[in-house]
């Protein structure tokens, strides 16, 4: 398709009497789209608002098809879900078919890789490396980019604390300031600069508090105070703004009673002029039209709604197309609104070098060359092994020494399909490495390795089916008894078994919300027979969420979380379980006891009667079951080597407004292998205008230590990082007595003292 961009940028260049500007300064774009909406007419204006899906352009010519005939009037700003050729006929029928000839924005949800799936957004978190985030993001700009797409509905940065949702696979879970890092470095990988042919634009979601939905259930209301927005929620949006993020994407969810859609303090008032946003917001999927079962009127008056609290572009529900010209016509709605709206479209493909070139992401001969490379592959195995966290250890089962024979077993453990998790965009389940297939390419000739599937994923009708309508595996038509009784078989004479178990790609992600969130109860019967053997037993939990494992914490020598580890899956677990690399990963979602327990989060505030010793006393707000700590906390996280923390100094202890302190603390590897420790620095204000929480991270680090080696980490205190919004909405930091806390995760900390004066 190269042979189009010469002529066909002359053509538009021509056609339109215009000069688009590469360097993208501000009042140059101002220009050239002031100078191109002159020459639109309303309806053109409205249909560069309007965001149809692409998933009935299938076959055929464009024009065989309703978007291409939309695209071909000039009726679409863009759309999403197409791939490859399909991508390259429909811009090239908008290019040169249109009265204006202006080319289309290409979404997709490249989350976590495109071709190359890389970990879930959630396992990529528990890594806290925010080269390695960035890095993906790259990779998957980089593939993308060379099928098409110009635009990624990513990343999303809900803070959630509900494990229960289907959506915690997509994000960076329960911590505000750790979701801020890894949401800026979403958008530095995706967009660098936007002036390459491998850089897309962003797509921030789910603007906003998504992730707070009631009962863990997805499209679910959310209620919360302002306060608690600023304080707990905001941040990582925020933070994605300050990036440079192009687009967000508002969320389903109700904000103060009102759809995020249509709700203007969210968009206009907070977004836009508090915090200065100048990109474009678009709808979630058809979330206008959702509107009315919100119980909000019907689509003309939503639309209306939509336009009016600073929404640009209407994701597939065919709201502005279809509304907004007899609103305006009728004095409804200003057209100075569509203006705006269509504006903030065509700065998007501004920004993304559209105008430049058209045919900017259509050089087909990319498509080879940059996809599923050997070095992606190799990033994606590495950054894998850094997202595994080891949660048991007992008596260093792991790592495994590379002979003998290794019996896996476990319904996940020859399967690729479900290494790739949620939102896996155009990767292939065959070309994933499963675990059996990992192990051997491992060990090779060294040892024996031999699999048994052991049982289904579950028993029940219902989460099967869930799980093969999103990809899961389809369910083994022989007994469990029968496939337990070859499990058994199989591992006789194994000197250890590795149980590959939990959840399937379709148990997480949107949709996919769930109230028991244990393990199946085959999967945990498979487990009971294996222990009942004698023999070591290590387990590989999969998972997109969170999962309550009381009774495999207790019984189990080694737990492995693992994920949904992507294409190089099977490797990157070899690499860890056999000591190749040294698992390094920490929770970003606490680990509950039981499902009773949830919402569990470390950053909560104190109560009245507080209880922190984990014995039920009367009186004080506990449970009469179980104590109210995580069963692991955040931040938790083992390695094969230990760290010990000791040294822990401040060099002042009173903070002045304007100064700093250094709180230190020596890190020493005390082990005989090298490894990497996540430091942890928390901070709690003991008195203030308003109740704040028992602990709150502000600072991490990522260290590498030879054994015997020793490093002092240092957080410099100021009086920024000890700000909070007070119940106004106005940043205030006030004086007062504060403690710092570090540690290897939230709960093991040493605290120290001093006063901001």
């Amino acid at each position: 398709m190269n042979f189009f961009k010469t002529t066909l940028t002359a053509a538009v260049v021509v056609g339109l009497g215009l000069t688009a500007c590469s360097t993208d300064k501000s009042n140059d774009m101002d220009s050239f789209v002031s100078d191109l909406m002159g020459k639109m007419t309303l309806e053109e204006k409205i249909g560069q608002t309007n965001l149809p899906v692409g998933g009935d352009f299938t076959t055929g010519a464009p024009m065989d098809s309703p978007i291409g005939e939309l695209a071909a009037a000039g009726r679409m700003g863009g759309t999403f879900n197409l791939t490859g050729e399909k991508i390259y006929a429909l811009q090239r029928v908008a290019v040169e078919e249109s009265r204006l000839h202006i080319p289309l924005l290409i979404g997709m949800d490249v989350i976590h890789g495109y071709r190359t799936v890389f970990p879930i957004p959630f396992g990529l978190s528990a890594s806290w490396d925010t080269t390695a985030v960035e890095r993906m993001a790259r990779i998957s700009a980089v593939e993308a980019s060379a099928v098409g797409i110009n635009w990624t509905f990513s990343p999303m940065v809900d803070i959630t604390r509900d494990p229960r949702w289907g959506r915690v696979a997509e994000g960076n879970g329960e911590d505000p300031y750790l979701g801020s890092k890894l949401g800026a470095a979403y958008i530095r990988g995706y967009q660098g600069d936007l002036t390459r042919p491998d850089e897309i634009l962003a797509c921030v979601k789910h603007f906003a508090l998504y992730g707070a939905a009631e009962a863990g259930r997805d499209y679910n209301t959310v209620d919360m105070s302002r306060q608690r927005m600023y304080n707990e929620y905001l941040a990582p949006y925020k933070a994605t703004v300050d990036a440079g993020v192009a687009t967000v994407m508002t969320s389903f969810n109700l904000v103060d009673g009102i759809p995020a859609t249509a709700n203007k303090w969210l968009v206009d008032d907070l977004l836009r002029k508090q915090w200065g946003f100048t990109g474009m917001v678009v709808t979630d999927y058809a979330s206008i039209n959702e509107m009315t079962s919100h119980g909000l009127g019907e689509q003309k008056e939503n639309a209306i709604r939509a336009l009016k609290a600073g929404t640009d572009m209407d994701m597939c529900s065919d709201a502005f197309i279809g509304q907004l010209k007899e609103a305006v016509e009728k004095g409804e709605v200003s057209e100075e609104l569509v203006d705006r709206a269509c504006r903030k479209v065509l700065e998007a493909k501004y920004r993304a070098g559209l105008f430049d070139d058209p045919y900017k992401f259509s050089d087909t001969t990319r498509i080879a060359k940059y996809t599923l490379t050997p070095e992606h592959r190799a990033a994606a195995r590495e950054i894998a092994a850094e997202t595994f966290v080891l949660l048991k250890n007992e008596g260093n089962v792991l790592p495994l020494a590379a002979k003998g024979k290794i019996a896996i077993v476990g319904p996940l453990g020859n399967n690729r399909d479900n290494m790739m998790g949620t939102w896996s965009a155009n990767g292939v389940g065959n070309e994933c490495v499963s675990v059996f297939e990992g192990f051997k390419n491992y060990v090779g000739d060294k040892a024996e390795v031999v699999y048994a599937k052991g049982s289904n994923i579950d028993a029940g009708d219902r989460i099967e089916q869930g799980s093969q309508a999103y990809g899961g595996a389809m369910r083994d038509p022989r007994s469990e008894a029968e496939m337990l009784a070859e499990a058994l078989q199989t591992v006789r004479g194994a000197d250890v078994i590795v149980a590959a178990v939990g959840e399937t790609n379709g148990m997480s992600g949107e949709g996919s919300s769930l109230t028991n969130i244990t393990l199946p109860e085959t999967q945990r019967k498979l487990l009971k027979a294996l222990l009942a053997t004698g023999k070591p037993v290590v387990m590989l939990n999969f998972s997109g969420r969170p999962t309550v494992m009381d009774w495999e914490s207790e019984n189990i020598p080694a737990i492995l979380n693992v994920w949904f580890p992507g294409t190089e899956a099977g490797n990157a677990i070899a690499d860890v379980v056999f000591g190749k690399v040294n698992p390094s990963g920490k929770l970003t979602m606490s680990m509950p006891r039981t499902v009773g327990q949830i919402p569990v989060y470390y950053n909560h505030m104190n109560t009245g009667r507080p209880n922190d010793s984990g014995d039920f006393h009367a009186f004080s707000s506990c449970y009469m079951d179980v104590p109210n700590s995580p069963l692991y906390p955040f931040g938790y996280g083992l390695s094969y080597t230990t760290f010990s923390y000791s040294d822990f100094t401040l060099d002042n202890d009173k903070l002045t407004k304007d100064g700093k302190i250094a709180a230190s603390v020596k890190v020493t590897n005390n082990g005989s292998v090298a490894g990497t420790e996540i430091v942890q620095f928390y901070t709690r204000d003991m008195a203030a205008s308003l109740a704040r929480p028992v602990k709150e991270l502000k600072y991490f680090e990522r260290i590498s230590l030879a054994p015997g080696e020793s490093k002092v980490v240092t957080f410099d205190i100021t009086a920024d990082r000890l700000a909070f919004y007070n119940a106004d909405g106005e940043t205030v930091v006030e004086p007062g007595a504060f403690k710092v806390m570090a540690g290897p995760n939230s709960r093991d900390v040493e605290t120290l003292d001093f006063t901001l004066e």
